[in-house]
């Protein structure tokens, strides 16, 4: 599993969605969980290591301190808050670059966990900024394109 780098296609389009989650689909979520860490992530997207589905995954940590899933397939984000800030944001797949970007505080979401059961919930303050973050990788987006938006 190699991390893909922003001079890639398949970081700017919308990928695909996920029919049906296999075994396959869960084993590669939980690789990514692992090389997330090792690549000192907080989220990773599928398209991150090449992959053409509607799959991220986020720290665990983040992930139990919101009691949320760690694990996303096929999310979107229903409902944006009109209040904002802005904080700087990095991307694993842009080393060494960081962009004040503009996001909503909260946000509600929609999206399948591991076991293909739907979800959904709100999410405020740090868990917003990096589902939105994600989910902008999900529709070809990088922080770049966002910090011209």
């Amino acid at each position: 599993m190699e991390l893909v780098k922003e001079d890639n296609p398949i970081l700017h389009r919308r990928l695909k969605e996920i029919p049906t989650i296999t075994p396959d689909i869960l084993a590669m979520a939980e690789e990514m969980k692992k090389k997330m860490i090792d690549w000192e992530g907080i989220g990773l997207a599928a398209n991150q290591i090449g992959e053409d589905i509607q799959l991220f995954v986020i720290h665990q940590i983040l992930a139990e301190d919101n009691a949320v899933p760690d694990i996303f397939i096929n999310p979107e984000i229903t409902e944006y808050s009109n209040e904002r800030d802005e904080l700087e944001e990095g991307c694993l797949s842009i080393p060494g670059h960081f962009v004040l970007i503009k996001r909503a505080k909260k946000i509600k979401i929609k999206a399948l966990d591991k076991d293909g059961k739907k979800i959904r919930f709100k999410a405020k303050g740090f868990l917003a900024r990096v589902l939105q973050h994600e989910t902008d990788h999900l529709n070809g987006m990088l922080i770049k394109d966002r910090a011209h938006a």
